[in-house]
């Protein structure tokens, strides 16, 4: 079996609509794929009703966390998504997210770049607001080559020039909100330097103590001495070890299934949660 268990759509940040996604990644040779949209699942729906037969879907959503002045984010997996305390905390996540975005344009505005709220607004379309949408502004703009050179200092990564903080919850909430709606969770690209300052592994000792199901290895932001070190991290905690693609359409330059998840991983998340089941594909529309 092939499993990516990170993958986001039109529905927050990536290009692909949620259709199109669960189409490439049965088109990629993936048995099983995870909708893991920012803080939002408003991309399910879609994606049930395209899904191809032979491939499964996860659902799931990837949260925004912040423990110590430090940004993290949460995949979360087969919750139930009309929980109220947890969705209550996506909506505030969601909320903060358009005047943040404005805000960073006016604060590019003041470099010099003449980026505007509509142009973003375009981009955006129908999804959930975030920097890489500002940065793909950016690369329309030819102020940098492409959306990963935006998130520098310079310009939109952690404390940057152009960064303005957003409302981000607490990680030992999201995994206790998480838990609450039946779902499992586990630690996104949590050595992923190039993103800014990483949480201390003490840190991830004790989330593990608080119910953190497991850790993303796997990833592409994450090179082969990092995996290693992360995999007996991993193993130390008695945390589960993921693997998946993080894969946002033209976005980023990574494919779907470019790193995947052991079967067995797969199957000790599906038991785990409960308030929600994977769904198996019957041929789309």
């Amino acid at each position: 079996m092939r499993i990516d268990l990170h993958t986001h759509s039109s529905a927050s940040d990536g290009t692909d609509t949620p259709a199109e996604l669960v189409r490439n990644a049965a088109a990629a040779g993936l048995d099983v794929v995870a909708l893991t949209d920012h803080d939002t699942t408003r991309g399910y729906a879609e994606a049930i009703a395209a899904l191809p037969e032979g491939l499964t879907l996860v659902t799931g959503a990837e949260l925004s966390c912040r423990v110590d002045g430090i940004s993290m984010h949460l995949l979360a997996y087969l919750f139930d998504p009309a929980e109220p305390a947890l969705l209550a905390e996506r909506e505030l996540v969601r909320d903060d997210r358009v005047p943040r975005a404005k805000a960073m344009i006016a604060k590019l505005n003041t470099l010099g770049v003449p980026v505007t709220w509509e142009q973003v607004a375009r981009i955006v379309n129908d999804g959930s607001v975030g920097r890489p949408h500002v940065a793909s502004a950016l690369v329309e703009l030819g102020v940098v080559p492409t959306v990963s050179d935006a998130f520098t200092q310079d310009w939109l990564a952690d404390g940057g020039r152009a960064w303005v903080e957003k409302h981000e919850t607490d990680p030992f909430e999201a995994i206790r909100l998480v838990k609450g709606a039946g779902g499992a969770c586990v630690f996104a690209h949590p050595a992923a330097a190039k993103r800014g300052r990483m949480v201390p592994e003490s840190r991830i000792a004790e989330m593990a103590a608080a119910g953190l199901d497991g850790i993303e290895v796997d990833h592409m932001d994450h090179d082969p001495d990092t995996r290693e070190r992360l995999r007996g991290l991993a193993g130390d905690l008695g945390l589960l070890a993921t693997g998946s693609s993080d894969y946002h359409g033209s976005r980023k330059t990574v494919s779907l299934g470019e790193f995947t998840t052991h079967p067995d991983v797969y199957g000790e998340i599906t038991r785990r949660a409960t308030g929600a089941f994977p769904v198996p594909g019957t041929g789309g529309v």
